[in-house]
């Protein structure tokens, strides 16, 4: 049973007339008739009775009409709906991205493509770097906005450069600057005790890796927090800690001290896994962040 002939019975049971559904399907009778004979062999029974010149359902085609008209209903629904996803009217995005991307970046890009597309579900991820690289190896991302470089283990993933954040440190206001305020160097946080990211966050692996290349291991008063966390426990007099710029410009309670010498900076990149395609909507996102 062909699609097409389904489109052809109904015709002719609505216009009760061959010529006349032959005109509505845009095809030339004989073939209409054709296919509808060959319908009929298939079912074993004939769908219309021609007695005079009238054009009659039998009760085989009576059976046939609702569930033909389903059918074609359901296969243009269907179409629709892929009409609407490729024409970026319906779907959705599943998005991962670091917290300082969340608060800086993302807002102003999230707000412009909601307003182009509104019937597009942004599904936004927030974690740290790692953790969203083994998101998007398992397919539960589209996109994420991780840290470059990746790590050895890391799948095959295509990255573009977006931006590069310079890291600062954040100490409570209520309390003396580290160091000997001003500019900090790395190994000045020697003396300093901090609080630490969970593992799974690039910043906790950056923070340590730069404090041994200075010949000493970080002194952690708190550790295991997400982004929020960290900065309410240094706002607290917990400790300090390392975050971008743009995390921690103008937080309440917090004061901002930039790192001298040789500057801590992360490349933030928009990746997706290389053997698999991004959905179209996925696709507009990309473009616009990229922009």
């Amino acid at each position: 049973m062909q699609f097409q002939q389904l489109l052809y019975f109904v015709a002719i049971a609505e216009t009760r007339h061959f010529t006349r559904a032959a005109e509505r399907v845009h095809v030339a009778q004989p073939s209409l008739s054709q296919q509808i004979k060959a319908l009929e062999r298939e079912l074993g029974a004939e769908l219309f009775s021609r007695a005079r010149g009238n054009i009659a359902l039998t009760d085989a085609g009576e059976a046939l009409l609702p569930l033909a008209r389903r059918i074609l209903a359901d296969a243009d629904t269907a179409r629709q709906e892929v009409q609407e996803l490729a024409q970026l009217r319906r779907g959705r995005v599943r998005l991962g991205a670091t917290p300082s991307m969340c608060t800086g970046l993302l807002p102003d890009v999230l707000r412009a493509f909601h307003a182009a597309h509104p019937g597009i579900e942004l599904l936004i991820e927030e974690s740290g770097s790692l953790d969203l690289v083994r998101e998007l190896a398992r397919g539960a991302l589209d996109l994420a906005l991780i840290v470059l470089p990746l790590p050895p283990s890391a799948p095959a993933l295509t990255t573009v450069e977006l931006l590069t954040e310079d890291l600062v440190v954040v100490s409570s206001a209520e309390l003396p600057a580290p160091g000997e305020g001003g500019e900090l160097t790395v190994s000045a946080l020697r003396n300093e005790p901090m609080v630490m990211f969970r593992h799974g966050y690039d910043l906790r692996e950056l923070t340590v890796a730069a404090c041994r290349a200075e010949g000493f291991e970080p002194a952690f008063t708190v550790e295991g927090g997400e982004m929020d966390a960290v900065l309410g426990f240094v706002r607290a007099g917990l400790g300090v800690a390392v975050v971008p710029a743009m995390v921690g410009h103008g937080r309440p309670g917090l004061r901002t001290t930039p790192l001298a010498g040789s500057p801590l900076r992360r490349t933030i990149a928009l990746a997706h896994r290389t053997d698999v395609a991004p959905p179209r909507a996925a696709r507009e996102l990309k473009r616009i962040l990229v922009g």
